[in-house]
Order: C-alpha cells, then structure tokens, then sequence
C-alpha cells in the first residue's frame, strides 16, 4: 500500500486493509471510482468521482479493477502536492 503524503501533513492512498489508517489520525474515507458490469456482462471501470475518464470495457472485472489501480497510481497519488 502506498502512501503519498503532502507538505501540508495530509495523506492520499489508495484504501487497503493492508494497515490500519485510523492509527495514523483521523481518517476520510470517499470512493475514487466505480467498477461495474455492462449490460452485456463487460466491465467499466469510472473514475470521474476523482475526476478521471471511464476506462473499458473490459472482459473481466478483474482487468477493470487492474486498470482503475492503474490510473490511480499515475494520475491521482503521482501528482499530489
């Protein structure tokens, strides 16, 4: 699990149950994105709640799930300052 913390003290993660976050201080939890199925069994992956593009579709919700890391780890932790 990755932790990017800017100067002013606060921390941005991808949430995993790798660590407990409340030992850290007070924790805010939102959702990044949704991954869902299509109607015709595919899978999307939408990150617009971060501001980012819908990914898909995909085969498997398992690659939906690999990419919507993906675009997070280079678009939405990388850049935060």
């Amino acid at each position: 699990m990755e932790i990017i913390i800017n100067a002013q003290g606060q921390g941005r993660c991808v949430y995993d149950e790798a660590i407990d976050l409340s030992n850290l201080g007070v924790v805010s939890i939102r959702r990044a994105s949704h991954v869902e199925p299509t109607s015709n069994g595919r899978w999307t992956a939408d990150l617009g709640p971060v501001g980012g593009p819908m990914l898909g579709p995909f085969d498997r919700r398992s690659n939906a799930l690999d990419a919507e890391r993906q675009w997070l780890a280079d678009h939405w932790l990388s850049p935060y300052a």
